[in-house]
């Protein structure tokens, strides 16, 4: 049984050195113009600069160029993809038909994973998009572990999942949501904390901060929870998942890294060692996390578990 690739969000190149030595297989990063809540924002020259460090490692790259692209970047999209046809990198994570068209057009041979954030919700999209060119599919964040098993045994097309980090609740193309919740009997607060370039958006009446990410794509609002499903990786290692991704977005250098590490150690005591080696540690290994994780982001195991209300 192969193992699944472990993807990462690295925040910068020096990030992505230590996230090579804490055990990543894989690594999306891009520039803020083109991909959507990228932990760090690379410049084209920093796209190359990574892609020789993480191929020296035998690892893989993919560049996000999942924005909603309007007419007036498409332009700067067929430059910024022959760029990356230059440097070689290992896939194109899409959202956007545009992308497939602009690849055809320009002859770039790069493979393309789709990733429509949150309507990739069943295998027949999955299987749409690979008869078109897509090597691998990202699903919603908000499917149940039984949805993606699901979609998993009903395609022979890869299939990436995330087991870490933040999920995306919200996106605007505006750039501020101060008068977006004017209409609410309480609105809530938004609070500016400078020092780390963040906001939350409070609710007090269920005592939440959601985490609110800008970039030039818009606003993003994020669950008060983390996502962890390091204990509870054995029916998505038996399904056969391809590629397990942590999102670092708005967490630390450190914490990526550690987490990084420790999802390594479970992933290789479930192929290496065996079930039971993986059952042995896992706990220990959720333990850890929790020692390190922000006070203010608990732990859950978003929507595996739960169905999703809409």
């Amino acid at each position: 049984m192969k193992k699944p690739e472990l993807l990462v969000t690295p925040q910068s190149v020096e990030h992505v050195k230590a996230l090579l030595e804490a055990g990543a297989d894989a690594f999306v990063i891009g520039e803020q113009k083109f991909g959507l809540r990228l932990a760090g924002d690379f410049t084209v020259a920093q796209v190359e600069e990574a892609t020789a460090l993480i191929h020296a490692a035998g690892k893989k790259v993919y560049v996000a160029v999942n924005a909603i692209f309007h007419n007036d970047r498409l332009d700067a999209l067929d430059v910024y993809l022959q760029e990356m046809q230059r440097i070689g990198v290992d896939a194109l994570v899409f959202g956007d038909p545009a992308v497939v068209v602009a690849v055809r057009e320009l002859g770039v041979t790069i493979p393309l994973h789709w990733s429509p954030e949150t309507i990739a919700t069943n295998w027949f999209q999955v299987n749409y998009w690979g008869e078109r060119g897509s090597k691998r599919s990202v699903l919603a964040r908000e499917l149940s572990l039984d949805e993606v098993v699901e979609i998993k045994e009903n395609t022979e097309y890869e299939i990436e999942a995330q087991v870490h980090g933040m999920t995306c609740m919200f996106q605007s193309k505006r750039s501020l949501l101060g008068n977006y919740f004017l209409y609410r009997d309480e609105a809530m607060e938004i609070e500016n904390r400078k020092e780390n370039k963040n906001m939350f958006l409070h609710d007090k009446e269920r005592k939440n901060k959601y985490p609110i990410y800008e970039d030039l794509n818009g606003t993003h609002i994020f669950s008060p929870n983390d996502m962890c499903v390091i204990d509870e990786l054995t029916e998505l290692f038996e399904a056969g998942i391809d590629s397990f991704k942590i999102d670092s977005v708005l967490q630390t250098f450190d914490y990526a890294v550690t987490v990084t590490n420790l999802y390594r150690q479970a992933i290789d005591a479930y192929y290496e060692q065996g079930e039971d080696a993986y059952e042995e540690i896992k706990d220990g290994l959720l333990e850890q996390i929790e020692a390190i994780q922000p006070e203010l982001r608990p732990l859950d195991t978003g929507f595996i578990f739960k169905e999703t209300v809409y």
